[in-house]
């Protein structure tokens, strides 16, 4: 559905990892060069190699590489906030888990998943090997970071939050977003994620140095509601409203969308 609604409004599309609809059967319906691969790092290198060749065998011709939530998966859950969950409240001194169950150790005590505690910049440099196309680097929130893709070969990247579910407090990404594109200097592209929410956003981090902005639960509720059609009329009536905000800035093209039209006060 997504990439019917997608293709129809001339919109890339990003296809998760974690998609119930897998890349072999998306990607034959997919007009050419319009979709991309996400990918979460696998220590495995063995395991990695195979999802990148399922991925651009399948017609992806460009890889993402998200390497942001590096300890934890999402927000509290609803049975974290009931002090439920998979691992027990930790109550006093040598408190065990439930009965039946060992004791957490190490950053399970805390309800941290190790499975990503172990990135590191050599996972960047050995699948640099393994795409033939474009590479990028979602999670960047730090120009130093932004500095590091670029040294270890990627293409573009993603400043993105995560949607801002997965740090209370964490920098929002339209507030990092003017150093980080001062740290690329135009090297590679720079693409903004986490808030579109309206045309007006979008506006702003184009303004702010973002050559395209990424949409993530936006489209969801235009396909929740309507299915195909929805997905395809929220992304033209954001691509419409995107318009009408540039002509009201006085803005005929995409190259007069600059920093000159906003306003910021991040204090």
């Amino acid at each position: 559905m997504f990439k019917a609604a997608t293709a129809a409004s001339n919109t890339l599309m990003i296809l998760s990892i974690n998609t119930s609809m897998p890349v072999t059967q998306v990607a034959p319906t997919s007009p050419g060069g319009t979709l991309w691969g996400q990918y979460y790092p696998q220590e495995n290198r063995v395991s990695t190699q195979r999802a990148m060749d399922t991925y651009q065998n399948a017609g992806c011709n460009g890889i993402i590489i998200t390497v942001d939530q590096q300890a934890s998966y999402y927000e509290r859950t609803e049975q974290d906030r009931n002090f439920g969950g998979r691992v027990a409240r930790i109550s006093g001194p040598g408190a065990g888990a439930r009965a039946g169950t060992a004791a957490p150790a190490g950053s399970a005590q805390y309800r941290i998943n190790g499975g990503r505690l172990w990135y590191t910049w050599q996972y960047i440099d050995d699948v640099r090997k393994m795409v033939k196309g474009k590479l990028l680097i979602k999670g960047i929130l730090e120009p130093g970071d932004a500095k590091l893709a670029i040294e270890h070969g990627a293409d573009g990247i993603i400043v993105s939050n995560h949607g801002g579910r997965s740090m209370d407090y964490g920098p929002s990404t339209l507030e990092v977003l003017p150093e980080i594109v001062a740290a690329v200097n135009g090297r590679i592209p720079v693409i903004f994620d986490s808030g579109i929410r309206r045309g007006a956003d979008m506006f702003k981090a184009l303004a702010l140095g973002a050559n395209a902005v990424m949409l993530g639960r936006t489209t969801r509720w235009g396909l929740a509601a309507y299915g195909t059609a929805g997905a395809q009329r929220l992304i033209e009536i954001l691509q419409q409203e995107l318009v009408q905000v540039a002509a009201a800035a006085g803005c005929t093209m995409l190259s007069d969308i600059n920093k000159t039209k906003v306003k910021t006060n991040f204090a």
